[in-house]
């Protein structure tokens, strides 16, 4: 992915910094002349580069540094912040409210990915609730009106454009009045790529500014377009006002700093960014989360309002299932979905602190996608008898034999499912019933949980389960780290691990993830995110040495 790299050397030269005996000026400058390399290495302006290296030296002051006890700490702090800035200009990004009528603007150069990125960010609005309108405003590019009709059909979205009309500012007027007459709360206005040096395109979207006059102007911007972003950004804000950017393209594995360079050029916070072709390939942007990310230290937030745009406390079946020790083969499968809502493995994966691009092997592809899609089919072919049972009553070859033609999957792998779920049974056991740890909880909070999952994540709770060193201990007995590797890519088919790792595993923790932080605001009944995250380092051995 974009920008992989860069946080590896930059993550790189932090660990370093941590095993060196003495920290001195000479030390900090050979940090910084790395992370200043690898900046200029990934196409960042040499500008916002130099400005970067001047403003940790002057936060480090190794005077002040001789009597501190965490050197290691202020540093790699210091390096963490000026990162942040790199990519935040400290402007509160414009976001769209239900029931008011707004108009976002979409312009960029050709091959941005603004017309794709202008369905997504539809999709995007309409899973919050709000009613969204697409208007194809390019008369420029061939098919354009036919790529935003089809991305807009596939996702269910309302477009309007005409195929004869080849006045751009009409179609954006006429199809803006029709969306605002039909009371939409959301109108994205695509208009055609153009470049800075085409001086008749650029005054045809100023036109169409004026007459639309728009909410929300969004500069998309290609994540690999290198040291041309500068320019080329500064030339779009010097005609309309750039009020967000969207960076697309940031799957691939080019350098990707340029495209962050656009963010000093037009003063103009980064809202999106684009990770693939799919719908689903929008990821909402915060500078901190973004940095930690790109650091291996994890994205949470993004995990929580992942989770939390699922309401996924509406449910709470399985935890009460969970409380007395039970774990179905329906519950399975509901997890199962959960997980697939949340999209492509490798996103989820991501999010979570500590993971490597090692440790993500296997889970970036389709594939695993697919290995799910295949069990859902399995769980299809069952009748609600055998989805409410613990999975004996397929010791019946012919239930087996019967499942298998339903959903066109082999016997060996429904067996290699029903193993698994046999396996995360154990653990249920040992969590529930009387003589488990949630049994041991007093009724009061058995209550809460069954009524709020995002409970289990309170402080008072955690300390009933025995608190941190409890929860480490269920961690282990559900194979450690390894354990949930290992399972995880057993499942979804990308590893040889064995069963030995244990179930409970990766799902586990992403079911009480996913139970846990759905009814929470912002973390609110998780301690907020400084406890959740402290839980998440203890869990997964530590966050790594970038904050």
């Amino acid at each position: 992915m974009v920008l992989n790299e860069l946080g590896a050397r930059i993550n790189g030269a932090l660990q370093a910094l941590s095993k060196e005996s003495v920290i001195d000026s000479k030390a900090v400058d050979a940090l910084l002349r790395e992370i200043c390399g690898a900046l200029l290495e990934s196409d960042v302006n040499v500008r916002l580069v130099h400005q970067l290296r001047e403003n940790v030296k002057k936060q480090i002051n190794m005077d002040d540094l001789a009597t501190s006890s965490n050197k290691r700490k202020v540093i790699q702090t210091s390096v963490y912040d000026e990162l942040c800035r790199l990519v935040d200009p400290g402007v509160q990004p414009w976001a769209p409210r239900k029931g008011k009528q707004n108009v976002i603007m979409f312009v960029g150069l050709q091959g941005s990915g603004k017309t794709t990125s202008c369905t997504k960010l539809a999709l995007y609005y309409k899973r919050k609730g709000m009613k969204v309108g697409l208007v194809c405003a390019d008369t420029f590019r061939a098919g354009a009106f036919d790529q935003l009709k089809q991305n807009a059909s596939r996702a269910h979205i309302p477009f309007y454009g005409s195929y004869s009309e080849a006045d751009p500012v009409r179609i954006a007027l006429e199809g803006v009045g029709k969306f605002r007459k039909d009371r939409f709360d959301l109108i994205i206005v695509d208009t055609s790529g153009r470049h800075k040096q085409e001086t008749e395109l650029f005054l045809e979207m100023e036109q169409i500014a004026a007459a639309v006059k728009p909410d929300n102007t969004v500069f998309v911007m290609d994540g690999t377009i290198g040291q041309a972003a500068d320019a080329q950004a500064r030339a779009f804000k010097e005609s309309v006002d750039i009020g967000s950017i969207i960076i697309t393209k940031m799957d691939g594995h080019a350098k990707g700093g340029g495209a962050i360079s656009a963010v000093a050029a037009t003063g103009s916070p980064i809202i999106f960014i684009g990770t693939g072709e799919h719908m689903h390939d929008l990821d909402r942007f915060s500078a901190r989360p973004f940095i930690s990310k790109m650091l291996g230290m994890g994205d949470l937030t993004g995990l929580v309002e992942t989770v939390q745009d699922m309401q996924l406390d509406k449910n709470t079946d399985m935890m009460k299932n969970i409380a007395k020790g039970v774990f179905t083969l329906k519950d399975m499968r509901d997890q199962l979905q959960n997980i697939l809502k949340m999209g492509p493995l490798g996103k989820i994966m991501g999010m979570m602190p500590g993971m490597s691009p090692e440790m993500m092997q296997g889970f970036d592809s389709d594939e695993s996608s697919k290995k799910l899609r295949s069990y859902m089919c399995v769980f299809d072919s069952m009748t609600e008898k055998e989805l409410a049972s613990d999975g004996k009553v397929f010791e019946d070859e012919a239930r087996l034999m019967r499942v298998a033609r339903g959903s066109g999957v082999r016997v060996v792998e429904i067996q290699a499912l029903l193993h698994q779920h046999r396996q995360f049974g154990q653990i249920v056991k040992k969590m529930g019933g009387p003589n488990g740890m949630l049994g041991k909880m007093n009724p009061q909070a058995m209550q809460q949980m069954a009524k709020n999952p995002g409970a289990a994540m309170n402080p008072n709770m955690l300390k009933q389960m025995g608190g941190m060193s409890g929860v480490q201990k269920m961690v282990q007995q559900m194979g450690g780290m390894s354990g949930m590797q290992n399972m995880m890519k057993q499942m979804m088919g990308g590893g040889s691990g064995g069963a030995g790792g244990g179930m409970g595993g990766m799902q586990d923790m992403m079911a009480q993830m996913m139970g846990g932080m759905g009814g929470g605001g912002g973390g609110g009944g998780m301690g907020g995110m400084g406890g959740m995250q402290e839980m998440m380092a203890k869990m997964m051995g530590g966050m790594g040495g970038g904050r």
